[in-house]
């Protein structure tokens, strides 16, 4: 069994990108400038968004953080999203999920440039990767795609079962692992909430890509011998022997799979830290096609 260890890997991606920016400066060329906008005083969305803030420091990128009250108006989220949009220094910016109730978040993510669209949530976006067309691809599937990659995880003719269908991992990654290339070329069965004996269909799995929410779902008897898996979910359980009073749980219960597993992510320290590593690729990419 191996751990497909995401902490490792995104940090030699941020080396790697670290370089890139350094060849930038030694030209005298602008550095990548990433742009993170944040409503409400959310402490896991705050968390996130400085550890971003962060990341850009480590790997040279300039980067600024827009924080608005909880109850910034759909309007006044729209102005600033203008704002940045047209603003020629910035590169690359998110919208931090979840908005307050009172703001659409569907007409928010349809109002960022495309080409400032970092995320790859923009449906023009979404549609130019479902097409396999070059664009910038949602961040988490994103990362996924490069562990795999990075492990030599063959995929070729495999089966993947996907668990969960949001827009921002399980749609993109049922497409991503169907498309023709590597990471890809798998038949892909896309399962979730409404898929009726999802342990029958599990247990027919090369590769398991897990992004339900849901702590310990993923049991040793749905997973057949030497599956591959990958846990995309995070979830604060209560736990009142633990320091902060919570324990991180993934989807998968790693104890019992891991033992069937031929590669496993482990959770915290999988897919969590290729998320932020592939929204800094996914920065540097956008300044190029700005550079060009």
């Amino acid at each position: 069994m191996t751990i497909l260890d995401g902490k490792k890997v995104s940090n030699d991606i941020k080396n790697e990108i670290k370089a890139e920016v350094d060849a930038m400066k030694a030209n005298g060329e602008k550095v990548p400038h990433l742009a993170a906008v944040i409503v409400g005083d959310d402490g896991a969305s705050l968390t996130y968004v400085n550890s971003k803030v962060k990341s850009c420091e480590r790997v040279g990128f300039e980067s600024t953080m827009i924080r608005l009250p909880h109850t910034t108006s759909e309007l006044e989220l729209l102005k600033k999203i203008k704002e940045l949009n047209n603003n020629d220094d910035i590169d690359g910016f998110i919208i931090q999920l979840p908005l307050p109730p009172q703001i659409d978040t569907q007409k928010v993510l349809m109002a960022v440039d495309p080409s400032k669209d970092v995320d790859g949530f923009h449906p023009e976006n979404f549609g130019r990767m479902a097409l396999d067309m070059s664009t910038f691809i949602p961040a988490t599937p994103f990362g996924i795609l490069e562990l795999l990659e990075r492990y030599d995880v063959d995929t070729k003719g495999k089966h993947t079962v996907v668990i969960g269908r949001s827009h921002i991992v399980g749609r993109p990654m049922s497409i991503l692992m169907s498309r023709k290339g590597w990471p890809g070329n798998s038949t892909v069965t896309l399962t979730h909430s409404s898929t009726k004996n999802i342990a029958q269909i599990t247990t027919q799995a090369d590769i398991i890509i897990s992004a339900l929410g849901v702590p310990d779902f993923v049991k040793a008897e749905m997973v057949r011998d030497d599956a591959v898996i990958i846990d995309v979910g995070i979830t604060r359980v209560p736990d009142e022997n633990a320091k902060r009073g919570y324990v991180l749980k993934g989807d998968v219960d790693f104890e019992n799979v891991s033992k069937k597993a031929s590669f496993i992510t482990p959770v915290p320290g999988g897919v969590g830290p290729m998320t932020i590593a592939m929204l800094l690729k996914n920065t540097l990419l956008a300044r190029e096609q700005r550079r060009v």
